[in-house]
């Protein structure tokens, strides 16, 4: 049994062609954005959003409205090894690849 936890009040924005929830008070990693740990970053691509009393709001494409976050950190994805191999010709190429990311905690969502 899978548990779910209920959240009155949360949003789901787009970053770097990704989609990520947004709730209060709660951290995210999304695709690298410019900034160092505590700067302010605000996202505007609101593509859906529940409300305190039960109601929703749905984009199209976007909510109006924002999103009001904290740089915590710059980081990076575990290491990624990408193998290139083909059969009988001695074709071998072995490389790695670390996805950059911000993490970010969600202070209001507006």
């Amino acid at each position: 049994m899978v548990h779910q936890e209920k959240y009155d009040k949360y949003a789901i924005f787009a970053n770097g062609g990704k989609q990520y929830q947004a709730i209060e008070g709660k951290t995210v990693a999304i695709e690298k954005i410019a900034g160092e740990a505590g700067d302010k970053y605000e996202i505007n691509t609101i593509l859906f959003r529940k409300l305190a009393d039960g109601q929703f709001e749905i984009g199209q494409p976007h909510v109006t409205g924002k999103i009001t976050a904290t740089i915590v950190k710059q980081t990076k994805d575990p290491k990624l090894v990408v193998f290139k191999f083909k059969r009988r010709n001695k074709v071998r190429v072995k490389n790695g690849h670390r996805q950059p990311k911000t993490i970010i905690r969600i202070d209001s969502i507006a």
